[in-house]
C-alpha cells in the first residue's frame, strides 16, 4: 500500500516538473531558424527542445536497425547472434521438455514412448551424455539387448560417463550369465568408483564365486570405510573369508600359512564353528593341546555343534571311554541343558557302555525335543540293555519321521546345507549359513542309524551296538 502511494507521488511529481519545465520554456524569447532548400523554418525554443528529442529518437532506431541488418547477415553467414540465440533457445526448450516426458514414460513402464522422446531430446538438445541414458534404459525396457549394450558403449567414450556405461555393461552380462565378463567390469566400475554400495556388492559375491578371497577381503574392507557395514558385521565376514582363504591354502599344501590363516579367522570371529574347528586341528598339529581345548570350549558355549565334538575327541585321540567322559566335562560344564551336550553326553556313556548313565543324560529330551538323533540313541540304549526288538523297532519308527534337528540352513533361501559354506548353494548369498532348526522339518530318512560314533574314537568294542540296521520289514508300530 505505501509503496503505490509513493509511485502515485512520484508521477505527479514528475508531471508537475514536466508541466514547469514547459511553462518556463515557452516564456523564452528567441529561437531558431532553419533553411532547408530555399525554405527555412522557425522553432520556437520549446519546439527546439522536443525537434532534439525527435531527432535522439531517430537516431537511436537508427542504430538499432542498422544492428539488425548486420545481425540478420552473420545469421544467414552461419554465425551466432541473438537471433541464433533464440532459435537455439527454443530448441533446448523442446529437447528438455522431450526428455522430461521421456523420463516420466520411462518410470511409467511405458517403454516405446520412452524410446521416441529420448531420439526427440537427442535431436534437439544435442547432448549425448543427458540422452543416452534414457535411450539405454528404454531399450532394456523393451527388450532390445543390443540397441542398450550399443548406447552404454557410446557411455565409455565420456568420462562423466563412463561408470554409468560400464555398471549398465556389467549388468547385463550379469543377467546374460556371463560372470566372466562381469566380474571384469565389476574390478573396473569399483576402480572408477570404490565408495559405490552397489558395485561393492556386486564385486563381492562376484568375488566369493571365484573363491577370490583375498580380493573379497579388500572390497569388504572398502564397504567398512565407505560406512555401508558396521563393524561387527564386517569383522565377522572378514572372519568367513579368512576361513575361506586358509581352507584354499591348505588345498595347496601350504600347511604352516593355512594355520596362520585359521588362527587369524577364529581371531577374528571366535563364535565361527568351522574356524574354531580349522584353529583347533591347527593347534592339535602343533601339538598345543591347551590352546585347541580353550578355542572349541569358547566356540561350544557361544552354539554347541556336533563337529566342535568331533574336533574336541581329536585332542587326544587314543583315551578310553571313561577317560573321554572325564575330559569333556571340561567342554560342556557350561552348557549343561542344551540338547546338544545331552546328546553328546549320552554318546560318550554308550560308547563307555554305561547305559543307564546314557538314559539319564538324555533325560527328557525325547519327550521336549525329539530329533532323529536323540531317538536313535534311545533305540541303542534299549538295544544296550537288553530291550526286546520291538521297544527298539519302536524307537526307530519314531527316529524315522522325527525332525532331523539344527542344520546348516540359509538366512536368505532357507536352503538346507549338508556343510557349512561362505556362499549359500542355491541362491549365492554370502554369510548367511546358520546351524538352526528347518522352518518347515522334514521327515528324516536314515538308510541306516550310524550316529553314534562322532565321539568314542578310532577303536569301538566289539560288543557295543554300533549300528543298528533297519529294513522295511522292521519298521512296525511299537507294543503297547
Amino acid at each position: 500500500m505505501l509503496w503505490s502511494l509513493i509511485k502515485i507521488i512520484a508521477f505527479v511529481v514528475a508531471v508537475t516538473a514536466l508541466t514547469f519545465g514547459a511553462t518556463m520554456l515557452m516564456d523564452v524569447e528567441g529561437g531558431a531558424t532553419i533553411g532547408v532548400a530555399g525554405k527555412e523554418i522557425t522553432l520556437s525554443t520549446l519546439e527546439m527542445v522536443f525537434a532534439l528529442v525527435a531527432l535522439a529518437v531517430t537516431v537511436w532506431l537508427g542504430l538499432k536497425f542498422l544492428a539488425f541488418l548486420v545481425a540478420a547477415f552473420k545469421f544467414l553467414n552461419g554465425d551466432e547472434t541473438a537471433i541464433s540465440r533464440y532459435f537455439d533457445r527454443n530448441r533446448e526448450r523442446k529437447g528438455y521438455e522431450a526428455l522430461s516426458e521421456g523420463m516420466m514414460a520411462l518410470a511409467s513402464g511405458e517403454g516405446h514412448l520412452a524410446m521416441t522422446k529420448a531420439t526427440r531430446a537427442d535431436k534437439y538438445l544435442k547432448q549425448p551424455q543427458l540422452t543416452n541414458l534414457l535411450t539405454a534404459q528404454a531399450a532394456e525396457m523393451t527388450g532390445d539387448r543390443r540397441k542398450a549394450e550399443e548406447t552404454y558403449k557410446k557411455l565409455l567414450q565420456d568420462d562423466r560417463t563412463r561408470f554409468v556405461g560400464v555398471r549398465g555393461i556389467m549388468k547385463q552380462k550379469l543377467s546374460e550369465g556371463d560372470t566372466e565378463t562381469a566380474f571384469a567390469l565389476a574390478q573396473k566400475a569399483f576402480a572408477l568408483k570404490p565408495k559405490h554400495e552397489e558395485t561393492q556388492d556386486v564385486l563381492l559375491r562376484l568375488q566369493a564365486d571365484k573363491a577370490d578371497w583375498a580380493g573379497a577381503r579388500q572390497t569388504l574392507g572398502a564397504k567398512l570405510k565407505s560406512g555401508y557395514l558396521p563393524r561387527d558385521v564386517h569383522k565377522r565376514r572378514d572372519a568367513v573369508l579368512a576361513l575361506s582363504e586358509a581352507r584354499e591354502i591348505l588345498d595347496e599344501g601350504k600347511t604352516i600359512e593355512a594355520r596362520e590363516a585359521a588362527v587369524e579367522a577364529n581371531r577374528l570371529s571366535p563364535d565361527l564353528i568351522p574356524a574354531a574347528i580349522m584353529a583347533a586341528r591347527s593347534y592339535i598339529a602343533d601339538g598345543n593341546a591347551r590352546y585347541a581345548t580353550r578355542v572349541l570350549t569358547k566356540t561350544w558355549n557361544a552354539q554347541p555343534h556336533p563337529d566342535i565334538a568331533t574336533a574336541f575327541a581329536e585332542i587326544v585321540p587314543d583315551e578310553n571311554p571313561e577317560q573321554r567322559i572325564k575330559r569333556f566335562r571340561t567342554l560342556t560344564k557350561s552348557t549343561a541343558e542344551h540338547p546338544e551336550t545331552k546328546m553328546l553326553l549320552a554318546e560318550l556313556h554308550i560308547a563307555a557302555e554305561d547305559f543307564p548313565a546314557a538314559k539319564r543324560a538324555l533325560g527328557d529330551l525325547n519327550e521336549k525335543e525329539p530329533t532323529a538323533r536323540s531317538l536313535t540313541l534311545m533305540a541303542a540304549i534299549e538295544r544296550g540293555e537288553g530291550a526286546e526288538d520291538s521297544v527298539v523297532r519302536g524307537w526307530l519308527t519314531r527316529a524315522l519321521t522325527a525332525p532331523r534337528g539344527p542344520q546348516w540352513i540359509c538366512d536368505n533361501c532357507q536352503h538346507i546345507h549338508p556343510k557349512w559354506a561362505p556362499t549359500c548353494g542355491n541362491c549365492g548369498s554370502f554369510d548367511t549359513l546358520s546351524w538352526k532348526n528347518a522352518p518347515t522339518e522334514e521327515v528324516a530318512m536314515p538308510s541306516g542309524t550310524e550316529m553314534l560314533p562322532l565321539i568314542v574314537g578310532r577303536d569301538t568294542p566289539k560288543e557295543l551296538p554300533t549300528e543298528i540296521a533297519i529294513t522295511d520289514a522292521d519298521v512296525v508300530e511299537p507294543e503297547k
